[in-house]
């Protein structure tokens, strides 16, 4: 019943999610962009069947690999998100067609880990699934945080008197 469980709140989280990657939205860089992930790799972990029992060490190697699938996934699909400034300041962002070719090679290397693992005789529950989902979003939000922290934003304000419409740009403080 855990297996069918994590399914479907894999299956949920990945449509909430590229649904959302794909559409235009403010990027806060404040808010906790780490829980979502935080929850589901809780949630893998908590699961007994992580592991093949007769396959433990083939089993962590597929695990392995895919956790480090879901990483290289991540930050191709945050550095390939359009980050840009509205006037107001905000920084934005929205997943195009990179983004979503590096998503489908991700399902397509996942995909391959499940066919060598099932050639290989070696049970992989879903909860390897849903870690490496966690492992993707957590890089990609902080990928796409760190970028949103690192760009030039125009100082809100009144225009410039006659007409001077240089903008001007706040300097990211040091510590």
């Amino acid at each position: 019943m855990a297996g069918v469980v994590n399914a479907l709140v894999t299956v949920a989280v990945v449509a909430l999610v590229v649904g959302r990657q794909f559409r235009a939205a403010p990027v806060d860089a404040g808010r906790r962009w780490w829980l979502v992930p935080a929850v589901l790799a809780v949630m893998a972990l908590r699961e007994p069947g992580l592991l093949d029992a007769g396959h433990r060490a083939a089993s962590a190697v597929l695990l392995g690999a895919e956790v480090l699938v879901g990483v290289v996934t991540g930050a191709g699909w945050g550095w390939t998100t359009r980050m840009w400034v509205a006037e107001d300041g905000v920084v934005w962002r929205k997943s195009g067609r990179a983004g979503a070719g590096v998503w489908g090679i991700g399902v397509l290397l996942r995909v391959g880990l499940f066919g060598i693992g099932a050639a290989i005789g070696v049970h992989q529950s879903s909860s390897a699934l849903m870690l490496s989902l966690a492992a993707t979003l957590l890089v990609r939000s902080g990928v796409v945080a760190w970028r949103a922290q690192g760009i030039d934003r125009p100082l809100a304000g009144p225009v410039a008197p006659y007409g001077d419409e240089v903008p001007r740009y706040r300097t990211k403080e040091r510590v």
